[in-house]
């Protein structure tokens, strides 16, 4: 699970960062209102926690926006402010949840937890499409304009981790953390052996190539 967190306060933004990391999470951090919209724009996220007092963007617009661009995570409002007043325009802008400062991390992570338990009753999509590729993840069955196209286990996971991350760049690091779950061995060729395996099979047949090296970064679906 991928959370923003969009905080001004980079002393603060680090600790809510790292606290939520050691739970399991994958983060990211940006410490303004446009550099956190143009974030969960355009990376996903499954959910945002999101101070009001931003610079260029406070944090009332930026859930506003989102909303209307349908963007729909669970977001959880953090601010200063107690009052009522503040509550209720957070709420109003498309909020899930609010925290008062000071909150405690445990707090703050038990609220996660029950925002994204509470947003994984909502009906998954069984199948994730980019252009003329489709994953079925129940079945694993891979199609490309139409053609089955059979993979291993390891060729599928990596498929689906970058198709579900589509148009961002995603490390070898990151990589070997979220498909084969053990930590980067810098020495290690199994990225690249696998991504090698697995665009002869969904770019090689093709004029068009989804899969592509993004070099001194990582791979990118695009």
């Amino acid at each position: 699970m991928r959370i923003l967190i969009i905080e001004d306060d980079k002393k603060t933004a680090d600790a809510i960062c790292k606290g939520v990391a050691a739970a399991g999470f994958e983060t990211v951090c940006a410490h303004d209102g446009e550099a956190g919209l143009a974030e969960a724009e355009n990376s996903p996220v499954d959910l945002a926690v999101i101070d009001i007092m931003l610079p260029k963007l406070d944090g009332f617009e930026v859930i506003r926006r989102l909303r209307e661009q349908k963007i729909m995570f669970p977001v959880i409002v953090l601010s200063a402010k107690s009052e009522e007043e503040s509550k209720i325009r957070g709420l109003e802008a498309g909020a899930d949840d609010y925290l008062a400062k000071p909150f405690s991390l445990a707090e703050l992570i038990a609220r996660i937890n029950a925002q994204l338990r509470r947003a994984g009753n909502a009906a998954e999509p069984t199948e994730l499409v980019y252009e003329d590729l489709r994953v079925n993840v129940i079945s694993r069955k891979v199609y490309r304009n139409n053609e089955r196209i059979f993979l291993q286990p390891l060729e599928y996971q990596l498929l689906e981790y970058l198709i579900r991350n589509k148009g961002q760049v995603v490390s070898k690091h990151t990589i070997m953390e979220h498909v084969w779950e053990y930590h980067f061995d810098p020495q290690t060729n199994i990225v690249e052996s696998r991504m090698s395996r697995l665009r002869d099979k969904i770019d090689k047949p093709y004029e068009r190539k989804l899969i592509h090296t993004v070099r001194g970064f990582g791979y990118v679906l695009e």
